[in-house]
């Protein structure tokens, strides 16, 4: 009788197969990863007079300012927009990484993200 659960002389074919295509998959995923945080994505508010610089690791790189917004009687506002363009910018660096991911993953959704690789 033939023992369970394991494979006498290696891998079948398509489980040697499966593991390529994890290992390339991995890959694949590290370079993109790397590819993200080096992009720059930017947002702005109050029809520009805000404008925030985030980078794909999610750190903010700059947060320009027009002179017309700086108002010392309405702080409030200027915080305002401030977190309203930082907001933007993080959206854009969440879906352009969501969107480049799940082209690797193939539409794994929640199961591509879980793997370490």
């Amino acid at each position: 009788m033939a023992k369970r659960g394991g494979f006498p002389g290696g891998m079948p074919g398509n489980m040697n197969n499966l593991m390529k295509q994890a290992q390339r998959m991995q890959r694949q995923m590290e370079e993109t990863t790397k590819e993200l945080e080096e992009k720059q994505y930017s947002a702005s508010a109050g029809g520009g007079a805000v404008t925030v610089t985030v980078s794909g690791k999610k750190e903010v790189l700059s947060v320009a300012l027009s002179e017309e917004v700086v108002d010392p009687d309405d702080i409030e506002m200027l915080q305002d927009l401030i977190v309203a363009a930082t907001n933007e910018a993080m959206r854009k660096a969440d879906e352009e990484s969501q969107a480049m991911m799940s082209k690797l993953t193939g539409g794994l959704g929640g199961l591509g993200g879980g793997f370490p690789f």
